[in-house]
């Protein structure tokens, strides 16, 4: 028979903040520990690269027209990531010569957008070092919305991985049901949540998305302490008096299809926490309830998506 089984890295890692190529060069670290572990999948925080925007509710971050905003946008629009330029490349080729694939979070510039707002998107790079799909964020949460723009439905996309079939969501937009009934309907039976810290965003949603699936649900978050902001930095000073000692405190975990726990919430520490996932508790578990299959009502209530990527304009030079 074939193997049922995966093993999931959880990479639990602080950025280098605001730092792109510091921060990939900490990534590419993590991926090759995971690939020495014999993880078929590592995953990192959202918005990881190069790191989530904790000035802007710290720091007046709705003033408008505010010198200290816009030098700070625009330095973070300078570290953020670029796919079509390549910035990713380090990441796909140690993900190819390993591999492993991995689900990363970065902040993109976007050239089919005007390349000067920023997205958070999570991507997904195969064993093969290939980007199979960018989801940008559907609807920034509240402060976010500051500095990230609105994404599309694009991203919303499964991947086969071994045995399962795997797709993902950013942080908050993992409480939209319609979101999570779009990767339902195409297989999804291992979901990947992705946040920037804390355990109070995971402990509840990770077990409850879990139990309505029927599927694996892995979250995964970052750190960020007042000590992770570098003298380098623009406003250095103000940044580090504003912050607090402990910004994000992880709380990766990782549920069962049954909504047991298989890796409870982790604080504080900075880590790859390993898990191994049989795909066989899947089928075991879909048996009283398949949201997607059995226990769905097409004819009666139906979800469709629009996963055409969202451009200003269209141009025919024909």
């Amino acid at each position: 028979m074939p193997d049922t089984r995966i093993s999931v890295g959880l990479a639990q890692i602080a950025p280098i903040w605001l730092n792109r190529e510091a921060t990939l060069e900490k990534v590419v670290n993590w991926i090759e520990k995971a690939a020495a572990e014999g993880c078929t999948l590592v995953v990192f925080g959202e918005a990881l690269l190069p790191g989530y925007p904790f000035w802007v509710e710290r720091t007046n971050g709705a003033s408008f027209e505010s010198e200290l905003q816009k030098s700070l946008y625009a330095h973070y629009v300078a570290q953020s990531v670029s796919i079509d330029d390549g910035d990713l490349r380090r990441v796909t080729a140690t993900a190819k010569r390993h591999g492993i694939a991995v689900y990363l979070g970065v902040m993109e510039r976007a050239a089919d957008r005007g390349g000067h707002s920023l997205y958070c998107s999570m991507v997904f790079v195969d064993r093969d070092g290939n980007v199979q799909s960018v989801h940008r964020k559907l609807m920034p949460t509240y402060e976010e919305r500051l500095v990230w723009a609105i994404g599309d439905g694009n991203g919303l996309r499964t991947h086969t991985l071994g045995a399962f079939t795997v797709g993902g969501l950013n942080c908050w937009e993992n409480w939209l049901p319609l979101a999570r009934s779009a990767l339902y309907a195409q297989g999804e039976d291992l979901h990947v949540a992705i946040w920037p810290g804390s355990a109070r965003n995971t402990e509840q949603i990770t077990r409850f998305i879990a139990l309505e699936s029927r599927s694996f649900v892995v979250s995964v978050s970052a750190l960020m302490r007042r000590s992770d902001i570098s003298s380098n930095l623009p406003h250095a000073e103000l940044l580090r008096e504003t912050a607090d000692d402990i910004m994000a405190d992880g709380g990766s975990c990782v549920a069962a299809p049954n909504g047991e726990w298989l890796l409870e919430p982790q604080l504080g520490d900075e880590s790859l926490y390993i898990v191994e996932l049989d795909h066989q508790r899947v089928l075991e578990e879909r048996h009283n309830l398949d949201v997607a299959g059995h226990y769905s009502r097409p004819d009666v209530t139906r979800l469709i998506v629009n996963r055409k990527r969202q451009t200003t304009a269209e141009f025919s030079d024909d």
